[in-house]
């Protein structure tokens, strides 16, 4: 008992010592920054990408920064940039081209801004089980008798023409006009020689001279609507095409990954005002997503079984845990039973994740020009000029040194250099370079899509 007590009395002093040095650094971040709203909620969509909001929220990160924040699940995309360019929300997890087509007034009109990119990849397109027996016959198999990645769009096109040789619509499910999913779906699609089709002034479908008609479904409903039959496949971020497998009713034939490797997805977005508005807090919210990303990453992804049941919890995903681990920890099923190593499937930290690159903007612009969202030519500096406007590096080096200062992050965790251009890549799926400070160029060399003084009138490709 004595030895007991006197464990005891050691260990007390030692909590009161580690309760001392927490208030002790707590203090000497509230002198640096005290932010100017503390109080604060954030929107989601259920989905994995999501994470590093859940996990700042349920390791501290947000408190230990003096922010109180309360996460709301959003019912789809247009109500969680509405309620953001309100201000019932203060920020949230948006799709990377929500800020920019704001921004440019492609639907709502304001100017949203994003210090911080959620991570890379996380996509996949999947199709119904019906479709991937039609495809399979066109997909070579290796030495193991698996079929061969990455199965490119042409195994789909002759499905795509007897489905049109028979009257059939060949409908594809994408999350949102200015997503992610639907950049990524055209560009796999038209890298396959199949037309996913363009979108005019007054034409928010779409679908002019698709072949493959893409409309939105929201996440969460895509296998449902899958089920149904209303679509025939769908691209979208996970759990939803890992729970295609589970249901046994869809077959993922590709991730983001193969289209572009590491690839930008989300990103954090609050309202330029809001930047301007609360300075202090925006460096306080970065810190503390910047926290949570490298923790998700660390280790060799060891937090991420942790994190899995985090995000499986009904207030977050709210799926399965077997099926949010499917990806979530560095495998990906595609046909049932054909599960494969893709480490680099959710990126939250790893080679400069959370950056928010002004390339990676340029990227987005470059798929809204070339479908006709943005309607006519621009010239390379407006791309430049409107990744600027939009993506703030600057706010997010601020934040990295204030980490780096407090012993939270290494000095090597950022890319302190950079002009914030990626250098020039190919690893696309149709081995195209990607410049992003020549837009105009990498557009051209685009096989389908608008290209220089193209306009979409009355229907038809002319030529300005």
């Amino acid at each position: 008992m004595r030895g007991s007590g006197r464990k005891g009395g050691f260990g007390a002093r030692l909590a009161g010592a580690a309760i001392l040095a927490v208030l002790a650094t707590q203090a000497a971040r509230a002198e640096m920054l005290v932010p100017e709203k503390d109080e604060l909620t954030f929107g989601f969509i259920k989905l994995t990408d999501m994470a590093p909001l859940a996990i700042a929220y349920e390791k501290h990160f947000f408190e230990d920064e003096g922010l109180y924040v309360r996460l709301e699940p959003q019912a789809n995309w247009k109500v969680l940039l509405d309620r953001v360019i309100t201000g019932e929300l203060d920020g949230a997890h948006m799709l990377a081209g929500q800020p920019l087509a704001a921004t440019i007034g492609y639907g709502t009109k304001a100017h949203i801004v994003t210090p911080f990119s959620m991570d890379l990849n996380g996509n996949g397109i999947t199709v119904s089980n019906e479709v991937w027996q039609m495809m399979k016959a066109n997909v070579p198999a290796g030495a193991d008798g698996k079929p061969q990645h990455p199965i490119s769009a042409s195994a789909l096109k002759p499905v795509v023409d007897r489905f049109r040789a028979a009257g059939r619509p060949f409908n594809m499910g994408m999350v949102f006009p200015v997503s992610t999913h639907n950049y990524e779906l055209r560009y796999w699609l038209a890298a396959g020689g199949i037309h996913p089709g363009f979108y005019g002034r007054n034409d928010t479908a779409g679908q002019i001279k698709a072949e493959a008609l893409l409309s939105v479904t929201p996440p969460p409903q895509m296998p449902s609507t899958l089920e149904a039959g209303t679509i025939s496949g769908y691209c979208v971020g996970e759990p939803w095409n890992q729970q295609a497998v589970f249901k046994g009713i869809g077959v993922p034939v590709i991730t983001d990954y193969e289209i572009w490797k590491n690839n930008p997805e989300k990103v954090f977005g609050i309202t330029a005002e809001f930047a301007e508005k609360y300075p202090n807090t925006t460096l306080a919210i970065t810190k503390a997503l910047i926290r949570a990303a490298k923790w998700l990453d660390e280790n060799g992804n060891a937090n991420r079984p942790e994190a899995v049941e985090i995000l499986s919890r009904p207030d977050y995903v709210g799926a399965d845990a077997k099926v949010i681990a499917n990806s979530m920890t560095g495998t990906f099923e595609y046909e049932k039973g054909d599960k494969r190593a893709v480490p680099d499937f959710n990126v939250f930290f790893r080679h400069y994740a959370t950056y928010p690159f002004y390339s990676d903007a340029v990227w987005y612009l470059t798929q809204m020009r070339r479908w006709g969202q943005i309607p006519e030519a621009k010239d390379d500096s407006w791309y430049d000029a409107t990744a600027r406007s939009v993506y703030r590096p600057d706010i997010y080096l601020k934040a990295a040194r204030m980490l780096v200062d407090e012993g939270l992050a290494e000095e090597s965790d950022f890319p302190w250099t950079s002009d914030g251009y990626r250098a020039p890549t190919a690893a696309f799926i149709d081995g195209l370079t990607y410049d992003g400070r020549k837009p105009n160029a990498y557009i051209d060399a685009l096989p389908i899509g608008l290209k220089g003084a193209d306009v979409i009138s009355g229907g038809e490709v002319t030529g300005g």
